[in-house]
Protein backbone atom coordinates (compact mmCIF):
# COMPACT_ATOMS: atom_id res chain seq x y z
CA UNK A 1 0.00 0.00 0.00
CA UNK A 2 2.82 2.16 0.62
CA UNK A 3 4.87 1.58 -2.13
CA UNK A 4 1.52 2.19 -4.16
CA UNK A 5 1.00 5.65 -2.74
CA UNK A 6 5.03 6.14 -3.07
CA UNK A 7 4.71 5.51 -7.06
CA UNK A 8 1.58 7.56 -7.27
CA UNK A 9 3.14 10.57 -5.58
CA UNK A 10 5.95 10.24 -8.16
CA UNK A 11 3.39 10.08 -11.10
CA UNK A 12 1.94 13.56 -10.24
CA UNK A 13 4.69 14.88 -9.24
CA UNK A 14 6.58 13.87 -12.96
CA UNK A 15 2.76 15.03 -14.15
CA UNK A 16 3.33 18.66 -12.91
CA UNK A 17 6.74 18.99 -13.90
CA UNK A 18 5.78 17.90 -17.48
CA UNK A 19 3.09 20.72 -17.33
CA UNK A 20 5.20 23.50 -16.58
CA UNK A 21 5.35 26.29 -18.50
CA UNK A 22 7.77 26.45 -21.38
CA UNK A 23 10.02 29.62 -21.29
CA UNK A 24 10.25 31.90 -23.94
CA UNK A 25 13.66 32.41 -25.25
CA UNK A 26 14.53 34.43 -28.55
CA UNK A 27 16.82 32.80 -30.73
CA UNK A 28 20.55 33.75 -30.67
CA UNK A 29 21.16 36.23 -32.89
CA UNK A 30 24.58 38.35 -33.53
CA UNK A 31 23.86 41.47 -33.44
CA UNK A 32 25.81 44.71 -35.39
CA UNK A 33 27.08 47.12 -32.61
CA UNK A 34 24.36 49.88 -31.78
CA UNK A 35 25.89 52.43 -30.26
CA UNK A 36 23.86 55.56 -31.33
CA UNK A 37 21.66 57.06 -28.93
CA UNK A 38 18.34 56.69 -29.57
CA UNK A 39 16.67 59.24 -32.49
CA UNK A 40 14.41 62.11 -30.64
CA UNK A 41 10.94 63.29 -32.35
CA UNK A 42 10.78 59.68 -34.44
CA UNK A 43 7.10 59.03 -33.10
CA UNK A 44 5.86 61.75 -35.47
CA UNK A 45 9.14 62.13 -37.88
CA UNK A 46 6.68 64.17 -40.47
CA UNK A 47 6.41 67.31 -38.42
CA UNK A 48 10.31 67.70 -39.14
CA UNK A 49 10.01 68.38 -42.87
CA UNK A 50 7.17 71.27 -41.84
CA UNK A 51 4.96 70.68 -44.17
CA UNK A 52 1.62 71.43 -42.84
CA UNK A 53 -0.26 69.71 -45.63
CA UNK A 54 1.44 66.51 -45.52
CA UNK A 55 0.98 66.61 -41.66
CA UNK A 56 -2.90 66.99 -42.40
CA UNK A 57 -2.63 64.01 -45.26
CA UNK A 58 -0.69 61.49 -42.74
CA UNK A 59 -3.05 62.18 -39.72
CA UNK A 60 -6.25 61.64 -42.15
CA UNK A 61 -4.91 58.44 -43.27
CA UNK A 62 -4.09 57.47 -39.59
CA UNK A 63 -7.44 57.71 -38.82
CA UNK A 64 -9.34 56.70 -42.05
CA UNK A 65 -7.09 54.26 -43.73
CA UNK A 66 -9.44 51.13 -44.62
CA UNK A 67 -6.37 48.82 -44.25
CA UNK A 68 -5.20 50.24 -41.02
CA UNK A 69 -9.19 50.43 -39.89
CA UNK A 70 -8.77 46.28 -40.92
CA UNK A 71 -5.89 46.29 -38.59
CA UNK A 72 -7.76 47.54 -35.57
CA UNK A 73 -10.84 45.83 -36.12
CA UNK A 74 -8.92 42.14 -35.85
CA UNK A 75 -7.23 43.80 -32.36
CA UNK A 76 -10.58 43.60 -30.76
CA UNK A 77 -11.26 39.98 -32.96
CA UNK A 78 -8.13 39.27 -30.61
CA UNK A 79 -8.88 40.51 -27.11
CA UNK A 80 -12.25 38.65 -27.61
CA UNK A 81 -11.14 35.56 -28.42
CA UNK A 82 -8.75 36.38 -25.44
CA UNK A 83 -11.99 36.68 -23.39
CA UNK A 84 -13.47 33.74 -24.56
CA UNK A 85 -10.26 31.32 -23.62
CA UNK A 86 -10.37 33.05 -20.30
CA UNK A 87 -13.82 31.62 -19.74
CA UNK A 88 -13.29 28.51 -19.74
CA UNK A 89 -11.60 28.81 -16.42
CA UNK A 90 -14.71 29.91 -14.83
CA UNK A 91 -17.90 27.78 -13.71
CA UNK A 92 -20.41 27.84 -16.56
CA UNK A 93 -24.40 27.88 -14.68
CA UNK A 94 -26.82 27.02 -17.36
CA UNK A 95 -30.73 27.37 -16.35
CA UNK A 96 -33.01 25.06 -17.88
CA UNK A 97 -36.82 24.42 -18.28
CA UNK A 98 -38.42 21.69 -19.34
CA UNK A 99 -42.19 20.49 -19.88
CA UNK A 100 -43.79 17.13 -21.36
CA UNK A 101 -46.86 15.67 -21.87
CA UNK A 102 -47.34 11.63 -23.05
CA UNK A 103 -49.97 9.25 -23.57
CA UNK A 104 -49.07 5.74 -22.57
CA UNK A 105 -50.53 2.55 -24.81
CA UNK A 106 -53.68 1.33 -23.14
CA UNK A 107 -53.41 -1.90 -25.37
CA UNK A 108 -50.42 -3.18 -23.06
CA UNK A 109 -50.53 -6.35 -21.17
CA UNK A 110 -50.45 -6.51 -18.37
CA UNK A 111 -52.77 -3.15 -17.70
CA UNK A 112 -51.07 -0.87 -15.18
CA UNK A 113 -53.03 1.35 -13.55
CA UNK A 114 -53.42 5.67 -13.35
CA UNK A 115 -54.27 7.53 -16.05
CA UNK A 116 -52.97 7.31 -19.99
CA UNK A 117 -52.03 10.97 -20.06
CA UNK A 118 -49.39 12.41 -17.71
CA UNK A 119 -47.24 15.29 -17.38
CA UNK A 120 -44.00 16.48 -16.38
CA UNK A 121 -42.07 19.67 -15.36
CA UNK A 122 -38.50 19.93 -14.58
CA UNK A 123 -36.61 23.43 -14.24
CA UNK A 124 -32.73 24.00 -12.48
CA UNK A 125 -29.73 25.33 -12.52
CA UNK A 126 -26.64 23.36 -14.05
CA UNK A 127 -23.23 24.39 -12.69
CA UNK A 128 -19.78 23.34 -14.18
CA UNK A 129 -16.49 23.47 -13.79
CA UNK A 130 -13.46 22.22 -14.86
CA UNK A 131 -10.73 21.57 -12.61
CA UNK A 132 -7.36 23.12 -14.42
CA UNK A 133 -4.76 21.40 -12.76
CA UNK A 134 -2.01 20.69 -15.57
CA UNK A 135 -2.68 24.28 -16.73
CA UNK A 136 -3.93 23.48 -20.34
CA UNK A 137 -6.14 26.43 -20.01
CA UNK A 138 -4.11 28.72 -18.22
CA UNK A 139 -1.46 28.06 -21.16
CA UNK A 140 -4.60 28.95 -23.50
CA UNK A 141 -5.12 32.03 -22.28
CA UNK A 142 -1.82 32.63 -22.12
CA UNK A 143 -1.62 31.92 -25.68
CA UNK A 144 -4.60 34.25 -26.79
CA UNK A 145 -2.84 37.09 -24.37
CA UNK A 146 -0.16 37.09 -26.76
CA UNK A 147 -1.51 37.00 -29.78
CA UNK A 148 -3.67 40.03 -28.67
CA UNK A 149 0.03 41.54 -28.07
CA UNK A 150 1.15 40.62 -31.56
CA UNK A 151 -1.98 41.64 -33.45
CA UNK A 152 -1.09 45.13 -31.41
CA UNK A 153 2.34 45.66 -33.00
CA UNK A 154 0.27 44.48 -36.27
CA UNK A 155 -1.46 47.38 -36.29
CA UNK A 156 1.64 49.90 -35.31
CA UNK A 157 3.32 47.93 -38.31
CA UNK A 158 0.59 48.59 -40.30
CA UNK A 159 0.77 52.41 -38.92
CA UNK A 160 4.46 53.00 -39.74
CA UNK A 161 3.86 51.82 -43.48
CA UNK A 162 0.85 53.35 -43.94
CA UNK A 163 2.46 57.58 -42.71
CA UNK A 164 5.66 56.57 -44.97
CA UNK A 165 3.39 55.33 -48.00
CA UNK A 166 1.52 58.43 -47.62
CA UNK A 167 4.74 60.61 -47.19
CA UNK A 168 6.68 58.79 -50.02
CA UNK A 169 2.93 59.43 -52.63
CA UNK A 170 3.34 62.85 -51.41
CA UNK A 171 6.79 63.68 -52.27
CA UNK A 172 6.24 61.63 -55.66
CA UNK A 173 3.09 64.09 -56.38
CA UNK A 174 5.60 67.21 -55.36
CA UNK A 175 8.01 65.83 -58.08
CA UNK A 176 5.42 65.47 -60.80
CA UNK A 177 4.23 68.84 -59.92
CA UNK A 178 7.27 70.09 -60.54
CA UNK A 179 8.30 68.19 -63.96
CA UNK A 180 5.10 69.18 -65.21
CA UNK A 181 5.13 72.38 -64.41
CA UNK A 182 8.77 72.56 -65.65
CA UNK A 183 8.03 71.01 -68.85
CA UNK A 184 4.89 73.48 -69.10
CA UNK A 185 7.34 76.61 -68.80
CA UNK A 186 9.57 75.32 -71.06
CA UNK A 187 6.47 74.19 -73.62
CA UNK A 188 5.86 77.48 -73.46
CA UNK A 189 9.54 78.86 -74.41
CA UNK A 190 9.88 76.49 -77.12
CA UNK A 191 7.10 78.04 -78.70
CA UNK A 192 8.35 81.21 -79.07
CA UNK A 193 11.51 79.92 -80.05
CA UNK A 194 9.90 78.35 -83.15
CA UNK A 195 7.81 81.62 -83.63
CA UNK A 196 11.46 83.44 -83.66
CA UNK A 197 12.89 81.06 -86.32
CA UNK A 198 9.94 81.02 -88.32
CA UNK A 199 10.21 84.92 -88.50
CA UNK A 200 14.22 84.25 -89.64
CA UNK A 201 12.96 81.90 -92.33
CA UNK A 202 10.61 84.22 -93.43
CA UNK A 203 13.64 86.55 -93.48
CA UNK A 204 16.05 84.79 -94.81
CA UNK A 205 18.13 84.25 -92.47
CA UNK A 206 18.09 80.74 -91.97
CA UNK A 207 17.27 77.73 -93.45
CA UNK A 208 14.37 74.97 -93.24
CA UNK A 209 16.46 72.85 -91.30
CA UNK A 210 16.88 74.76 -88.42
CA UNK A 211 13.37 75.30 -88.35
CA UNK A 212 12.37 72.05 -88.56
CA UNK A 213 14.61 71.26 -85.25
CA UNK A 214 12.92 73.90 -83.93
CA UNK A 215 9.73 72.65 -84.07
CA UNK A 216 10.70 68.96 -83.38
CA UNK A 217 12.09 70.20 -80.00
CA UNK A 218 8.80 71.80 -79.57
CA UNK A 219 6.64 68.72 -80.23
CA UNK A 220 8.97 66.68 -78.45
CA UNK A 221 8.64 68.88 -75.04
CA UNK A 222 4.94 69.21 -75.95
CA UNK A 223 4.86 65.49 -75.83
CA UNK A 224 6.08 65.09 -72.49
CA UNK A 225 3.35 66.86 -70.60
CA UNK A 226 0.46 64.67 -70.70
CA UNK A 227 1.95 61.94 -69.05
CA UNK A 228 2.83 64.04 -66.47
CA UNK A 229 -0.54 65.10 -66.31
CA UNK A 230 -1.67 61.73 -65.83
CA UNK A 231 0.84 60.36 -63.51
CA UNK A 232 -0.28 63.77 -61.27
CA UNK A 233 -3.92 62.45 -61.33
CA UNK A 234 -3.09 59.02 -60.80
CA UNK A 235 -1.11 60.00 -57.93
CA UNK A 236 -4.00 62.29 -56.17
CA UNK A 237 -5.98 59.26 -56.63
CA UNK A 238 -3.67 57.13 -54.98
CA UNK A 239 -3.27 59.56 -51.76
CA UNK A 240 -7.01 59.79 -51.97
CA UNK A 241 -7.42 56.00 -51.30
CA UNK A 242 -4.22 56.01 -48.40
CA UNK A 243 -6.41 58.68 -46.63
CA UNK A 244 -9.23 56.49 -46.59
CA UNK A 245 -11.57 58.70 -48.49
CA UNK A 246 -14.80 58.23 -50.34
CA UNK A 247 -14.99 56.27 -53.67
CA UNK A 248 -16.71 59.77 -54.80
CA UNK A 249 -13.40 61.57 -53.42
CA UNK A 250 -10.53 59.42 -54.80
CA UNK A 251 -12.72 59.43 -58.35
CA UNK A 252 -11.98 63.19 -58.02
CA UNK A 253 -9.73 63.91 -55.65
CA UNK A 254 -8.67 67.12 -54.64
CA UNK A 255 -5.18 67.05 -52.39
CA UNK A 256 -3.86 70.38 -51.43
CA UNK A 257 0.11 70.24 -51.34
CA UNK A 258 2.98 73.09 -50.84
CA UNK A 259 3.96 74.93 -53.39
CA UNK A 260 6.87 72.32 -54.46
CA UNK A 261 9.63 69.90 -52.85
CA UNK A 262 11.58 71.67 -50.79
CA UNK A 263 15.51 72.60 -50.65
CA UNK A 264 16.49 75.09 -48.28
CA UNK A 265 16.06 74.68 -44.27
CA UNK A 266 18.12 71.71 -42.21
CA UNK A 267 15.07 69.15 -42.48
CA UNK A 268 15.02 66.22 -40.76
CA UNK A 269 18.07 64.81 -38.56
CA UNK A 270 19.11 61.77 -39.82
CA UNK A 271 20.99 59.25 -37.39
CA UNK A 272 24.44 58.92 -37.08
CA UNK A 273 25.02 54.91 -36.79
CA UNK A 274 22.64 52.43 -35.45
CA UNK A 275 20.15 53.57 -32.54
CA UNK A 276 20.72 51.32 -29.65
CA UNK A 277 16.64 51.01 -29.24
CA UNK A 278 16.01 49.79 -33.08
CA UNK A 279 15.07 46.62 -32.06
CA UNK A 280 13.02 47.26 -29.16
CA UNK A 281 11.20 49.87 -31.96
CA UNK A 282 10.52 47.94 -34.57
CA UNK A 283 6.72 47.14 -34.37
CA UNK A 284 7.39 43.71 -36.45
CA UNK A 285 10.19 42.76 -33.87
CA UNK A 286 7.93 42.79 -31.22
CA UNK A 287 5.22 41.52 -33.26
CA UNK A 288 7.58 38.55 -33.76
CA UNK A 289 8.22 37.75 -29.92
CA UNK A 290 4.60 38.39 -29.50
CA UNK A 291 3.98 35.28 -31.54
CA UNK A 292 6.97 33.46 -30.19
CA UNK A 293 5.17 33.18 -26.86
CA UNK A 294 2.22 32.72 -28.39
CA UNK A 295 3.42 29.36 -30.19
CA UNK A 296 5.30 28.69 -26.78
CA UNK A 297 2.02 28.44 -25.10
CA UNK A 298 0.11 26.69 -27.37
CA UNK A 299 2.83 23.96 -26.64
CA UNK A 300 2.22 23.51 -22.84
CA UNK A 301 -1.96 23.44 -24.26
CA UNK A 302 -1.07 20.11 -26.32
CA UNK A 303 0.84 18.35 -23.39
CA UNK A 304 -1.64 19.12 -20.93
CA UNK A 305 -4.00 16.60 -22.90
CA UNK A 306 -1.75 13.95 -22.17
CA UNK A 307 -3.47 13.96 -18.59
CA UNK A 308 -6.68 13.47 -17.13
CA UNK A 309 -9.34 16.58 -17.16
CA UNK A 310 -11.04 16.61 -14.04
CA UNK A 311 -14.79 18.03 -13.94
CA UNK A 312 -17.25 19.08 -11.53
CA UNK A 313 -20.62 19.25 -12.15
CA UNK A 314 -23.84 20.40 -10.14
CA UNK A 315 -27.39 20.89 -10.32
CA UNK A 316 -30.52 22.00 -8.38
CA UNK A 317 -33.84 22.15 -8.99
CA UNK A 318 -37.42 20.95 -9.14
CA UNK A 319 -39.42 17.96 -10.90
CA UNK A 320 -43.06 17.57 -10.49
CA UNK A 321 -45.70 16.17 -12.64
CA UNK A 322 -48.16 19.20 -11.61
CA UNK A 323 -46.79 22.72 -12.83
CA UNK A 324 -48.05 24.24 -9.33
CA UNK A 325 -45.71 21.85 -7.50
CA UNK A 326 -42.84 22.17 -9.40
CA UNK A 327 -41.01 24.26 -6.70
CA UNK A 328 -42.28 22.43 -3.27
CA UNK A 329 -40.79 20.62 -0.98
CA UNK A 330 -41.30 17.30 -2.11
CA UNK A 331 -40.07 18.37 -6.18
CA UNK A 332 -36.84 19.33 -4.80
CA UNK A 333 -33.84 17.71 -6.89
CA UNK A 334 -30.61 17.93 -6.62
CA UNK A 335 -27.14 16.28 -7.56
CA UNK A 336 -23.59 17.34 -7.12
CA UNK A 337 -20.76 14.69 -9.72
CA UNK A 338 -17.58 14.81 -10.10
CA UNK A 339 -15.73 13.22 -13.55
CA UNK A 340 -12.50 12.58 -14.67
CA UNK A 341 -11.72 11.21 -18.42
CA UNK A 342 -8.09 10.23 -19.32
CA UNK A 343 -6.85 9.64 -22.70
CA UNK A 344 -5.59 6.00 -22.82
CA UNK A 345 -5.63 5.41 -26.95
CA UNK A 346 -6.39 8.53 -29.66
CA UNK A 347 -4.17 6.84 -32.69
CA UNK A 348 -1.30 9.49 -32.23
CA UNK A 349 -3.97 12.51 -31.94
CA UNK A 350 -2.46 14.27 -28.95
CA UNK A 351 1.45 13.65 -29.82
CA UNK A 352 0.14 14.98 -33.46
CA UNK A 353 -0.99 18.59 -32.09
CA UNK A 354 2.23 18.45 -29.53
CA UNK A 355 4.76 17.72 -33.07
CA UNK A 356 2.30 20.39 -34.67
CA UNK A 357 2.88 23.15 -32.11
CA UNK A 358 6.08 22.47 -31.83
CA UNK A 359 6.44 22.72 -35.64
CA UNK A 360 4.93 26.21 -35.26
CA UNK A 361 7.20 27.47 -32.49
CA UNK A 362 10.21 26.66 -34.68
CA UNK A 363 8.18 28.69 -37.25
CA UNK A 364 8.31 31.46 -34.73
CA UNK A 365 11.82 31.26 -34.20
CA UNK A 366 12.63 31.14 -37.59
CA UNK A 367 10.12 34.43 -38.37
CA UNK A 368 11.58 36.33 -35.23
CA UNK A 369 15.01 35.77 -37.13
CA UNK A 370 14.00 36.71 -40.36
CA UNK A 371 12.28 40.19 -38.66
CA UNK A 372 15.53 41.06 -37.40
CA UNK A 373 17.59 40.35 -40.45
CA UNK A 374 15.01 42.42 -42.29
CA UNK A 375 15.04 45.31 -39.94
CA UNK A 376 18.96 45.81 -39.93
CA UNK A 377 18.43 45.11 -43.48
CA UNK A 378 16.07 48.19 -43.91
CA UNK A 379 18.34 50.40 -42.02
CA UNK A 380 21.73 49.21 -43.88
CA UNK A 381 19.78 50.22 -47.36
CA UNK A 382 18.13 53.04 -46.03
CA UNK A 383 21.39 55.04 -45.01
CA UNK A 384 23.42 53.62 -47.58
CA UNK A 385 20.57 55.35 -49.85
CA UNK A 386 20.08 58.14 -47.71
CA UNK A 387 23.67 59.28 -48.31
CA UNK A 388 23.53 58.08 -52.40
CA UNK A 389 20.83 60.37 -52.73
CA UNK A 390 22.31 63.23 -51.16
CA UNK A 391 25.32 63.13 -52.93
CA UNK A 392 23.62 62.60 -55.94
CA UNK A 393 21.14 65.61 -55.52
CA UNK A 394 24.39 67.97 -54.91
CA UNK A 395 26.18 66.63 -58.33
CA UNK A 396 22.74 66.89 -60.14
CA UNK A 397 22.46 70.86 -58.91
CA UNK A 398 26.09 71.36 -60.38
CA UNK A 399 25.27 69.86 -63.49
CA UNK A 400 22.52 72.37 -64.06
CA UNK A 401 24.44 74.85 -63.18
CA UNK A 402 26.94 74.30 -65.45
CA UNK A 403 24.28 73.15 -68.57
CA UNK A 404 22.24 76.61 -67.74
CA UNK A 405 25.72 78.84 -68.29
CA UNK A 406 26.73 76.29 -71.61
CA UNK A 407 23.31 77.80 -72.81
CA UNK A 408 23.85 81.32 -71.78
CA UNK A 409 27.27 81.02 -73.66
CA UNK A 410 25.56 79.51 -76.95
CA UNK A 411 23.30 82.01 -76.98
CA UNK A 412 25.64 84.71 -77.14
CA UNK A 413 27.98 82.40 -79.70
CA UNK A 414 24.65 82.06 -82.09
CA UNK A 415 23.84 86.23 -81.72
CA UNK A 416 27.39 86.96 -82.35
CA UNK A 417 27.30 84.69 -85.61
CA UNK A 418 29.89 82.03 -84.50
CA UNK A 419 27.86 79.03 -84.25
CA UNK A 420 24.39 77.73 -85.84
CA UNK A 421 21.14 77.35 -84.09
CA UNK A 422 21.63 73.81 -83.47
CA UNK A 423 24.35 74.64 -80.83
CA UNK A 424 21.61 76.54 -78.87
CA UNK A 425 18.85 73.42 -79.10
CA UNK A 426 21.23 71.11 -78.01
CA UNK A 427 22.35 73.08 -75.00
CA UNK A 428 18.27 73.65 -74.37
CA UNK A 429 17.75 69.85 -74.55
CA UNK A 430 20.46 69.28 -72.04
CA UNK A 431 19.45 71.96 -69.56
CA UNK A 432 16.22 70.33 -69.92
CA UNK A 433 17.26 67.40 -68.86
CA UNK A 434 19.38 68.36 -66.18
CA UNK A 435 16.71 70.52 -64.48
CA UNK A 436 14.36 66.90 -65.15
CA UNK A 437 17.34 64.30 -63.36
CA UNK A 438 17.96 67.18 -60.58
CA UNK A 439 14.17 67.09 -59.99
CA UNK A 440 14.47 63.49 -59.82
CA UNK A 441 17.23 63.25 -57.33
CA UNK A 442 15.55 65.91 -54.79
CA UNK A 443 12.20 63.42 -54.97
CA UNK A 444 15.06 61.01 -54.20
CA UNK A 445 16.51 62.45 -51.30
CA UNK A 446 13.27 62.92 -50.05
CA UNK A 447 12.19 59.45 -50.50
CA UNK A 448 15.22 58.49 -48.99
CA UNK A 449 14.73 60.43 -45.89
CA UNK A 450 11.38 58.40 -45.21
CA UNK A 451 12.41 55.51 -45.78
CA UNK A 452 15.24 55.70 -43.31
CA UNK A 453 12.80 56.76 -40.50
CA UNK A 454 10.41 54.18 -41.44
CA UNK A 455 13.27 51.48 -41.22
CA UNK A 456 14.33 53.14 -37.97
CA UNK A 457 10.21 52.15 -37.02
CA UNK A 458 8.99 55.80 -36.74
CA UNK A 459 5.51 56.38 -36.81
CA UNK A 460 4.25 55.21 -33.18
CA UNK A 461 5.17 55.39 -29.67
CA UNK A 462 6.77 52.51 -27.37
CA UNK A 463 5.71 54.55 -24.40
CA UNK A 464 1.95 55.49 -25.41
CA UNK A 465 1.22 51.84 -26.80
CA UNK A 466 2.20 50.39 -23.16
CA UNK A 467 -0.03 52.70 -21.76
CA UNK A 468 -3.43 51.49 -23.69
Amino acid sequence: MRTARTLLALAVAAALSACATTETRLPAVELPAMTGAPVPAIDRWWIQFEDPQLTALIEEALAANVDLRIAVVRIDEARANLRLARSYQYPTVDADLRAARARRSDATEPRFPGPLITDNYAAGLNVAYEVDLWGRLRASSAAAQAALLATRYSAETVRTVLAAQVADAYFTLLGFDAELRLSRETLATRIESVSLQKQRFDAGLIGDYELRLAEAERATVAASVPPLERAVAQTESALAVLAGRSPRAVFAPEVGRDAGLKVDGPGPTVPAGLPSDLVARRPDIRQAEANLVAANARIDEARAQYFPAVTLTARLGGASSELADLFSGPGLIWSVAGSLFQPVFGAGRIASQVDAATAQRQQAELAYVRAVQGAFQDVHNALVAHRSARDSYIAQQDRRAQFSEALRLAELRYEAGYTSYIEVLDNQRNLLDAERARLVALRARQGALVDLYKALGGGWSPEQFAQR
